[in-house]
């Protein structure tokens, strides 16, 4: 996918849309968060119920991809766009003690209040780090899995996130993730706006370039199924799903062994 908004002022707006996220979760928003919209997406209430609920209050995923994942106890795990926490801390009960998970974030207001509440709750196996999905924070081939949900979208060059996501795998790793994709290509008028990139729209790629990207970065898609329970909020984001075909899917690619 071509780049057609500016970077750093796509930047800006994320960070300021998802520090309201972090901070003011109960303003208006493009999108659902919370713990109603995490269950139907198909987060079990059980799991919720053992993670602090100030991550869940600002959670804005827009699928589930715990199934597709897989964590298994001594695994280490990126979650990739951590947010407040809530995919951090569900990992971190899935690795157990002897895993450990690294949630890596741009949005400083988001990573402050992951910390906050993972040391409020003694969630020792957890790390948070500051970082751009293009360029992790994180050594070659050092995690089992990376995960992600409604991030990837956000990040203008979506080959080079790939390419670090196959980069940080261990050889045989995988990355299950939930994301926005399309049927149709976006017009330059959505696509050049920053503010629409910001609300999860405008940085969606068609979902067959997005599967491209990721076999160009070295990984085999395994799994793409959609997640039809997931919808935006807005009259302007809803037009947009209707005209082009805006969608969630939950996908599973592996790095070969």
């Amino acid at each position: 996918m071509t780049i057609r908004v500016d970077v750093d002022d796509l930047r800006t707006k994320v960070r300021s849309m998802y520090r309201q996220v972090a901070e003011a979760p109960d303003g208006e928003f493009h999108f659902e968060m919370g713990r109603a919209l995490a269950e139907r997406l198909g987060y079990e209430g059980s799991e919720l119920d053992r993670v602090p609920a100030a991550a869940i209050e600002s959670f804005a995923g827009v699928g589930h991809h715990a199934d597709l994942a897989a964590l298994q106890p001594g695994e280490t795990v990126l979650d990739l766009g951590s947010g407040s926490g809530m995919d951090s801390f569900l990992a971190a009960r899935a690795v157990g003690s002897d895993g450990r998970v690294i949630g890596v974030d741009m949005t400083e207001a988001q990573l402050r209040k992951a910390e906050r509440l993972r040391d409020e709750y003694g969630l020792t196996n957890v790390t948070f780090l500051a970082g751009l999905a293009e360029a992790l924070p994180v050594e070659d081939a050092s995690v089992d899995a990376v995960i992600s949900n409604g991030v990837i979208n956000l990040a203008p060059d979506k080959a080079a996130v790939f390419r670090e996501i196959a980069r940080v795998l261990r050889p045989g790793g995988r990355m299950a993730i939930a994301d926005i994709v399309t049927e149709q290509q976006l017009t330059d008028d959505i696509v050049c706006d920053a503010a629409l990139w910001a609300a999860c729209i405008g940085g969606a790629a068609q979902e067959h370039a997005y599967t491209r990207m990721i076999a160009a970065a070295g990984m085999r898609v395994e799994v793409v199924q959609e997640n039809g329970a997931y919808r935006f909020l807005s009259r302007s984001a809803q037009g947009a799903t209707e005209r082009f075909g805006v969608k969630s899917v939950s996908l599973l690619a592996r790095r070969p062994g």
